[in-house]
Protein backbone atom coordinates (compact mmCIF):
# COMPACT_ATOMS: atom_id res chain seq x y z
CA UNK A 1 0.00 0.00 0.00
CA UNK A 2 1.25 3.24 -0.81
CA UNK A 3 0.75 6.45 1.00
CA UNK A 4 0.79 10.25 -0.60
CA UNK A 5 2.97 11.94 2.21
CA UNK A 6 3.16 14.77 -0.08
CA UNK A 7 -0.26 15.61 -0.36
CA UNK A 8 -1.42 15.11 2.97
CA UNK A 9 -0.99 18.54 4.82
CA UNK A 10 -0.73 16.96 8.15
CA UNK A 11 2.10 14.81 7.40
CA UNK A 12 5.17 17.07 8.69
CA UNK A 13 7.18 14.15 7.21
CA UNK A 14 7.10 15.58 4.16
CA UNK A 15 8.64 18.59 5.61
CA UNK A 16 11.88 17.50 6.13
CA UNK A 17 11.63 14.27 4.20
CA UNK A 18 12.29 16.74 1.17
CA UNK A 19 15.53 18.37 3.43
CA UNK A 20 18.23 17.35 1.10
CA UNK A 21 19.73 14.30 0.81
CA UNK A 22 22.55 16.28 -0.55
CA UNK A 23 23.42 14.88 -3.27
CA UNK A 24 27.08 16.07 -3.05
CA UNK A 25 27.71 17.11 -7.01
CA UNK A 26 29.60 19.97 -8.32
CA UNK A 27 32.03 20.95 -11.29
CA UNK A 28 35.26 21.59 -10.73
CA UNK A 29 35.34 25.51 -11.02
CA UNK A 30 32.55 25.35 -8.39
CA UNK A 31 35.01 23.72 -6.16
CA UNK A 32 38.27 26.21 -7.33
CA UNK A 33 36.12 29.03 -5.90
CA UNK A 34 35.44 27.60 -2.25
CA UNK A 35 37.63 28.43 0.19
CA UNK A 36 40.27 25.90 1.38
CA UNK A 37 39.23 23.49 4.19
CA UNK A 38 40.80 20.32 6.08
CA UNK A 39 38.99 18.11 3.33
CA UNK A 40 40.90 19.66 0.68
CA UNK A 41 43.22 16.79 -0.23
CA UNK A 42 40.26 13.88 -0.52
CA UNK A 43 38.27 16.28 -2.62
CA UNK A 44 39.07 15.07 -5.48
CA UNK A 45 38.17 11.18 -4.73
CA UNK A 46 35.28 12.58 -3.15
CA UNK A 47 33.59 13.93 -6.47
CA UNK A 48 34.66 11.50 -8.53
CA UNK A 49 31.95 9.28 -6.09
CA UNK A 50 29.83 12.14 -5.89
CA UNK A 51 29.49 11.97 -9.80
CA UNK A 52 28.64 8.19 -10.02
CA UNK A 53 25.95 8.48 -7.49
CA UNK A 54 24.48 11.12 -8.82
CA UNK A 55 24.52 9.03 -12.60
CA UNK A 56 23.01 6.05 -10.28
CA UNK A 57 25.84 3.67 -10.05
CA UNK A 58 25.35 3.68 -6.06
CA UNK A 59 28.06 0.41 -5.43
CA UNK A 60 30.46 2.23 -6.51
CA UNK A 61 30.10 5.81 -5.56
CA UNK A 62 29.60 3.54 -1.79
CA UNK A 63 33.05 2.19 -2.45
CA UNK A 64 34.64 4.88 -3.42
CA UNK A 65 33.42 6.63 -0.53
CA UNK A 66 34.59 4.25 1.36
CA UNK A 67 38.25 4.80 -0.12
CA UNK A 68 37.57 8.88 1.69
CA UNK A 69 36.92 7.36 4.94
CA UNK A 70 40.16 5.26 4.40
CA UNK A 71 42.39 8.41 3.20
CA UNK A 72 41.37 10.32 6.37
CA UNK A 73 39.40 8.45 9.28
CA UNK A 74 39.58 11.01 11.00
CA UNK A 75 37.26 13.04 8.30
CA UNK A 76 33.14 12.84 8.74
CA UNK A 77 32.87 13.54 4.60
CA UNK A 78 33.14 9.77 3.58
CA UNK A 79 30.94 8.22 5.93
CA UNK A 80 28.07 11.44 5.40
CA UNK A 81 28.59 10.85 1.81
CA UNK A 82 28.51 7.10 1.89
CA UNK A 83 25.11 7.65 4.56
CA UNK A 84 23.87 10.16 1.20
CA UNK A 85 24.22 7.34 -1.30
CA UNK A 86 22.95 4.85 1.30
CA UNK A 87 19.75 6.80 1.61
CA UNK A 88 19.21 6.90 -2.30
CA UNK A 89 19.45 2.99 -2.41
CA UNK A 90 16.42 3.10 0.12
CA UNK A 91 14.68 5.82 -1.77
CA UNK A 92 14.85 4.26 -5.02
CA UNK A 93 13.83 0.85 -3.70
CA UNK A 94 10.47 1.95 -1.79
CA UNK A 95 9.52 5.69 -3.27
CA UNK A 96 7.17 6.45 -5.99
CA UNK A 97 9.05 7.86 -8.51
CA UNK A 98 7.02 8.97 -11.53
CA UNK A 99 5.34 12.21 -9.56
CA UNK A 100 7.35 14.75 -9.12
CA UNK A 101 5.53 16.34 -6.68
CA UNK A 102 5.41 12.93 -4.27
CA UNK A 103 8.16 11.36 -2.24
CA UNK A 104 6.09 8.45 -1.82
CA UNK A 105 6.98 4.89 -0.16
CA UNK A 106 5.51 1.86 -0.05
CA UNK A 107 4.68 1.77 4.14
CA UNK A 108 7.50 -0.16 5.70
CA UNK A 109 9.28 -0.06 9.26
CA UNK A 110 12.80 -0.68 8.17
CA UNK A 111 14.87 -1.87 5.10
CA UNK A 112 18.00 -3.63 5.12
CA UNK A 113 19.71 -0.64 4.61
CA UNK A 114 18.86 0.60 7.34
CA UNK A 115 21.39 -0.54 9.93
CA UNK A 116 23.74 0.73 8.17
CA UNK A 117 22.14 3.70 7.21
CA UNK A 118 21.98 4.91 11.10
CA UNK A 119 25.54 3.81 11.94
CA UNK A 120 26.81 6.03 9.22
CA UNK A 121 24.98 8.91 10.29
CA UNK A 122 26.28 8.54 13.80
CA UNK A 123 29.85 8.49 13.06
CA UNK A 124 29.88 11.58 10.88
CA UNK A 125 28.20 13.86 13.91
CA UNK A 126 30.48 11.68 16.37
CA UNK A 127 33.55 12.74 14.17
CA UNK A 128 32.09 16.48 13.49
CA UNK A 129 31.58 16.59 17.12
CA UNK A 130 34.93 16.12 17.72
CA UNK A 131 36.97 18.27 15.29
CA UNK A 132 34.75 21.23 16.84
CA UNK A 133 35.69 20.21 20.27
CA UNK A 134 39.62 20.42 18.34
CA UNK A 135 38.28 23.86 16.53
CA UNK A 136 39.48 21.81 13.50
CA UNK A 137 37.41 23.05 10.06
CA UNK A 138 34.75 24.45 12.33
CA UNK A 139 32.53 25.49 9.91
CA UNK A 140 32.31 22.44 8.07
CA UNK A 141 32.30 20.51 10.96
CA UNK A 142 28.88 22.08 11.75
CA UNK A 143 27.46 21.39 7.96
CA UNK A 144 28.51 18.06 7.93
CA UNK A 145 27.01 17.36 11.40
CA UNK A 146 23.84 19.78 9.68
CA UNK A 147 23.72 17.28 7.02
CA UNK A 148 23.48 14.40 9.10
CA UNK A 149 21.30 15.50 10.88
CA UNK A 150 18.64 16.46 7.48
CA UNK A 151 19.46 12.48 6.61
CA UNK A 152 18.03 11.36 9.82
CA UNK A 153 15.03 13.51 9.26
CA UNK A 154 14.82 12.23 5.60
CA UNK A 155 14.61 8.62 6.52
CA UNK A 156 11.70 9.66 9.42
CA UNK A 157 9.90 11.72 6.67
CA UNK A 158 9.87 8.07 4.88
CA UNK A 159 8.15 6.78 7.74
CA UNK A 160 5.82 9.70 8.54
CA UNK A 161 7.47 9.75 11.79
CA UNK A 162 6.31 13.05 12.61
CA UNK A 163 7.63 14.39 15.46
CA UNK A 164 11.28 12.83 15.18
CA UNK A 165 11.73 14.31 11.65
CA UNK A 166 10.61 17.09 13.29
CA UNK A 167 13.28 17.12 15.68
CA UNK A 168 16.10 16.11 13.19
CA UNK A 169 14.82 19.00 10.91
CA UNK A 170 15.26 21.91 13.67
CA UNK A 171 18.92 20.17 14.73
CA UNK A 172 19.77 20.36 10.86
CA UNK A 173 18.40 24.28 11.14
CA UNK A 174 20.69 24.95 13.99
CA UNK A 175 23.80 23.38 13.01
CA UNK A 176 24.05 24.80 9.50
CA UNK A 177 23.19 28.53 10.57
CA UNK A 178 26.09 27.70 12.75
CA UNK A 179 28.08 26.59 10.12
CA UNK A 180 26.80 30.32 8.07
CA UNK A 181 27.99 32.06 11.25
CA UNK A 182 31.49 30.46 11.39
CA UNK A 183 31.53 30.74 7.48
CA UNK A 184 28.84 33.08 5.97
CA UNK A 185 30.36 31.97 2.56
CA UNK A 186 29.13 28.44 2.92
CA UNK A 187 26.88 28.09 -0.07
CA UNK A 188 25.94 24.36 0.57
CA UNK A 189 24.46 25.33 3.91
CA UNK A 190 21.47 27.16 2.09
CA UNK A 191 20.13 23.95 0.69
CA UNK A 192 18.95 22.81 4.23
CA UNK A 193 18.08 26.09 5.23
CA UNK A 194 16.21 27.06 2.18
CA UNK A 195 14.05 24.02 2.21
CA UNK A 196 13.90 24.18 5.85
CA UNK A 197 12.19 27.70 5.35
CA UNK A 198 10.12 26.86 2.29
CA UNK A 199 8.17 23.63 3.62
CA UNK A 200 7.40 25.04 6.56
CA UNK A 201 6.18 28.45 5.60
CA UNK A 202 3.89 26.31 3.19
CA UNK A 203 2.85 23.37 5.35
CA UNK A 204 0.86 25.75 8.35
CA UNK A 205 -1.26 23.23 9.98
CA UNK A 206 1.02 20.75 11.42
CA UNK A 207 3.77 23.47 12.03
CA UNK A 208 1.70 25.34 14.29
CA UNK A 209 1.10 22.57 16.31
CA UNK A 210 4.88 21.26 16.08
CA UNK A 211 5.90 25.00 17.21
CA UNK A 212 3.86 24.56 20.12
CA UNK A 213 5.52 20.84 21.11
CA UNK A 214 8.98 21.68 20.18
CA UNK A 215 9.29 25.35 19.14
CA UNK A 216 9.92 24.64 15.98
CA UNK A 217 11.41 27.78 14.22
CA UNK A 218 9.14 29.06 11.30
CA UNK A 219 10.04 29.60 7.69
CA UNK A 220 9.61 32.19 4.97
CA UNK A 221 8.28 30.63 0.91
CA UNK A 222 9.91 33.41 -0.75
CA UNK A 223 13.20 33.47 1.57
CA UNK A 224 13.79 29.16 0.74
CA UNK A 225 13.16 29.56 -2.80
CA UNK A 226 15.72 31.88 -3.23
CA UNK A 227 18.28 30.11 -0.46
CA UNK A 228 17.47 26.78 -2.30
CA UNK A 229 18.07 28.87 -5.91
CA UNK A 230 21.52 29.89 -4.09
CA UNK A 231 22.76 26.33 -3.64
CA UNK A 232 21.63 25.36 -7.20
CA UNK A 233 23.59 27.43 -8.70
CA UNK A 234 26.78 28.20 -6.18
CA UNK A 235 26.90 25.07 -4.13
CA UNK A 236 29.99 23.14 -3.80
CA UNK A 237 28.65 20.29 -2.38
CA UNK A 238 25.09 20.53 -2.90
CA UNK A 239 24.30 22.30 -6.33
CA UNK A 240 22.95 19.37 -8.29
CA UNK A 241 20.88 17.71 -5.70
CA UNK A 242 19.65 21.45 -4.74
CA UNK A 243 18.48 21.64 -8.30
CA UNK A 244 16.53 18.21 -8.05
CA UNK A 245 14.53 19.67 -4.81
CA UNK A 246 13.75 22.96 -6.73
CA UNK A 247 12.69 21.10 -10.11
CA UNK A 248 10.23 19.19 -7.57
CA UNK A 249 9.65 22.56 -5.40
CA UNK A 250 8.19 24.02 -9.05
CA UNK A 251 5.51 21.33 -9.88
CA UNK A 252 3.84 21.82 -6.42
CA UNK A 253 0.77 23.64 -6.11
CA UNK A 254 2.32 26.67 -4.43
CA UNK A 255 4.16 27.13 -7.89
CA UNK A 256 3.08 25.07 -10.73
CA UNK A 257 5.92 26.52 -12.51
CA UNK A 258 6.11 23.26 -14.95
CA UNK A 259 8.39 24.67 -17.20
CA UNK A 260 10.64 25.65 -14.78
CA UNK A 261 10.82 22.24 -13.13
CA UNK A 262 11.31 20.88 -16.72
CA UNK A 263 14.08 22.62 -17.65
CA UNK A 264 15.96 21.55 -14.42
CA UNK A 265 15.22 18.27 -14.84
CA UNK A 266 16.76 18.38 -19.09
CA UNK A 267 19.94 19.62 -16.77
CA UNK A 268 20.41 17.22 -14.69
CA UNK A 269 20.14 14.37 -17.40
CA UNK A 270 22.20 16.19 -19.67
CA UNK A 271 25.00 16.20 -16.56
CA UNK A 272 23.98 12.63 -15.71
CA UNK A 273 22.87 10.94 -18.53
CA UNK A 274 24.04 7.25 -16.90
CA UNK A 275 21.10 7.77 -14.25
CA UNK A 276 17.66 6.53 -16.53
CA UNK A 277 15.91 8.29 -13.22
CA UNK A 278 16.69 11.99 -14.53
CA UNK A 279 14.74 10.98 -17.75
CA UNK A 280 11.78 9.73 -15.82
CA UNK A 281 11.25 12.99 -14.64
CA UNK A 282 11.55 14.53 -17.80
CA UNK A 283 8.54 12.31 -18.98
CA UNK A 284 6.90 12.78 -15.74
CA UNK A 285 6.74 16.99 -15.80
CA UNK A 286 5.82 16.50 -19.69
CA UNK A 287 2.84 14.31 -18.72
CA UNK A 288 1.93 16.84 -16.27
CA UNK A 289 2.16 19.23 -18.99
CA UNK A 290 -0.23 17.78 -20.59
CA UNK A 291 2.36 16.48 -23.71
CA UNK A 292 1.43 12.71 -23.38
CA UNK A 293 2.63 12.02 -26.79
CA UNK A 294 6.02 13.45 -25.61
CA UNK A 295 6.01 11.95 -22.73
CA UNK A 296 5.00 8.46 -23.13
CA UNK A 297 7.98 8.20 -25.87
CA UNK A 298 10.83 9.62 -23.17
CA UNK A 299 9.17 6.50 -20.93
CA UNK A 300 9.67 4.09 -23.81
CA UNK A 301 12.79 5.43 -23.89
CA UNK A 302 13.70 5.10 -20.60
CA UNK A 303 11.69 1.50 -20.29
CA UNK A 304 14.03 -0.03 -23.45
CA UNK A 305 17.41 1.51 -21.97
CA UNK A 306 16.75 -0.04 -18.79
CA UNK A 307 15.73 -3.78 -19.42
CA UNK A 308 18.58 -5.09 -18.80
CA UNK A 309 20.38 -2.83 -16.16
CA UNK A 310 22.43 -4.36 -13.06
CA UNK A 311 22.02 -1.27 -11.00
CA UNK A 312 19.90 -0.21 -8.09
CA UNK A 313 18.46 2.72 -9.93
CA UNK A 314 17.94 1.48 -13.34
CA UNK A 315 16.32 -1.87 -11.99
CA UNK A 316 13.90 0.28 -9.76
CA UNK A 317 12.92 3.19 -12.67
CA UNK A 318 12.18 -0.11 -14.90
CA UNK A 319 9.72 -1.68 -12.82
CA UNK A 320 7.98 1.62 -12.10
CA UNK A 321 8.12 2.98 -15.80
CA UNK A 322 6.74 -0.20 -16.88
CA UNK A 323 3.91 0.18 -14.02
CA UNK A 324 3.10 3.65 -15.41
CA UNK A 325 2.86 2.21 -19.18
CA UNK A 326 0.76 0.07 -18.36
CA UNK A 327 -1.81 2.05 -16.71
CA UNK A 328 -1.68 4.44 -20.00
CA UNK A 329 -2.62 1.71 -21.51
CA UNK A 330 -4.69 -0.83 -19.81
CA UNK A 331 -4.25 -4.80 -20.76
CA UNK A 332 -1.17 -4.11 -22.03
CA UNK A 333 2.22 -5.76 -20.58
CA UNK A 334 5.38 -3.75 -20.40
CA UNK A 335 8.23 -5.56 -19.06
Amino acid sequence: MRRNLARNPLCLGNIFLIIVAFGLTMPASWARAQSDHGDEPMKNLALEGIDQMMNGDLESAIATFQRVQKEDPSSPLGYLLEADATWWKIYYTTANLIDPDVFDVVYADSTPEDSRFESLLSTTIDKAKARIREQQDVARSYLYEGMAYALEARLDGLRAKDLPTARAGKKMRALLLMALEHDPHLTDAYAGIGLYNYFVDTLPTIVKMLRFLIGLPGGSREEGLQQLQRAAQHGEYTRAEAQFYLAKDFTRRNEMQFEKSLQLFQELAREFPENPFWKLMVGSVEMRLGQRQKGEQMYRQVLAETAHSKLIAGQAVHRQVAEALEKLHPGEKFE
